[in-house]
């Protein structure tokens, strides 16, 4: 208890600011190859013994590194409850997009060498498809919204009401967002791939997972100038007191201004897009250089630049309203209880770094390239 007491409400709400961040990078790090290897798949594999090697160089991760996508959602739910109510309500249909897609993965991983038959394999290999870059295009058209501002509002009871549509969500600033996300996953998976498989399978990957790599940093850098001179940004105009109650109704914000005026106040946050673009640029030579662990690096540096300068140029907004600003949710005002967040810390202080170790463990377990030789020798065990 004096552990609580010493630590400050306003200070734990930062923290799982942070820790959610690190949740969901966490997810774009590991299940992004995933989905990159995916959306790949009828491109970089064009043989049955080729789409066999890209499948089995996720087969075995795939539903380790999705813990990370539930446990973000875990942490929304429980950390930040006004946030899971607007965004999983408001982006239902979105949501069940997602959702349907990644329910190929496992189906088609499942199904997929059940018979010996051209066309059912094929089939799945486009569902496996689906599920890789639909789920990678969705988040982007996702965060391209909240960077605008959500239609929904709050009575004084607090009661959501959301008057948005779904094809509302397919603006072309968020669709842009969303080829950010999906060449940044395409770019992330070929990086895999080049690490994972040798012969055509990783020539093709590098070929396709540099001109990705290309498309990721010409659309983030377009989508920061239309950010910047093309969107409005939002801001608390009334003073927040320290350890304020949940409730987003109590402060003022306006639609003024843009977001990177943010950029003003925090010079430093300029370090997350460079190291985005960085980190594209150098996953982009290491593609074509033929180099593996490096560009694997190099790939996850850009994911982890891209999203966080996202974070950073909204804090501490979270959930922006277009349609009336005060009712926007930010750090201060749309958290758990000051014991709740303390609880949470507390389990995930215990449970991160078992989790990082396995997670560690696993893939030095598997560590090494997939091969049509091993394929061949462990058939009955193999997608």
């Amino acid at each position: 208890m004096v552990l609580f007491e010493l630590i400050d409400f306003d200070l734990l709400r930062v923290v799982w600011w942070l820790l959610l961040g690190v949740l969901l990078t966490g997810f774009a790090l590991t299940d992004g190859f995933d989905l990159g290897v995916g959306a790949l798949l009828p491109f970089v594999a064009r043989t049955d013994m080729e789409r066999r090697i890209a499948l089995n160089t996720i087969g075995p991760v795939w539903e380790g590194n999705q813990v990370w996508f539930i446990l973000g959602g875990g942490a929304i739910f429980a950390a930040w409850p006004p946030l899971y109510a607007v965004s999983f309500s408001g982006f239902y249909l979105a949501m069940f997009a997602v959702l349907a897609a990644l329910i190929l993965r496992p189906v088609g991983f499942k199904y997929r060498s059940k018979r010996d038959s051209a066309l059912w394999r094929s089939a799945w290999d486009w569902a496996l498809f689906v599920g890789g870059a639909v789920p990678a295009l969705i988040f982007g058209v996702a965060m391209g919204n909240v960077l605008q501002g959500v239609p929904f509002r709050f009575n004084e009871d607090l009661m959501i009401f959301y008057e948005g549509s779904f094809f509302g969500l397919l603006n072309p600033f968020a669709l842009l967002v969303g080829v950010v996300s999906l060449s940044m996953l395409v770019m992330h998976g070929a990086a895999w791939l080049n690490l994972k498989t040798e012969g055509t399978v990783q020539a093709r990957a590098r070929k396709i997972g540099a001109a990705a790599a290309l498309i990721t940093i010409a659309t983030f850098v377009l989508a920061g100038v239309w950010l910047a001179y093309g969107i409005t940004g939002y801001e608390i105009t009334s003073v927040i007191a320290p350890g304020s109650p949940s409730n987003p109704l109590l402060k003022d914000a306006a639609a003024s201004g843009n977001w990177l005026a943010a950029y003003s106040v925090r010079p430093w946050i300029a370090v997350a897009p460079v190291l985005g673009i960085i980190g594209a640029t150098l996953a982009y030579l290491g593609l074509r250089a033929g180099r593996e662990v490096s560009t694997l690096l190099y790939s996850k540096l850009a994911i982890i630049g891209i999203i966080a300068t996202a974070g950073l140029t909204m804090f501490p907004f979270i959930l922006p309203s277009s349609l009336d600003p005060k009712a926007s949710l930010t750090v201060w005002d749309a958290s758990s209880s000051h014991q709740t967040l303390f609880v949470m810390l507390v389990a995930a202080v215990i449970f991160m770094p078992i989790i990082l170790a396995y997670t560690a463990w696993v893939y030095k377990v598997l560590w090494g390239k997939v091969t049509a030789a091993e394929i061949t020798v462990k058939s009955e065990s193999v997608y």
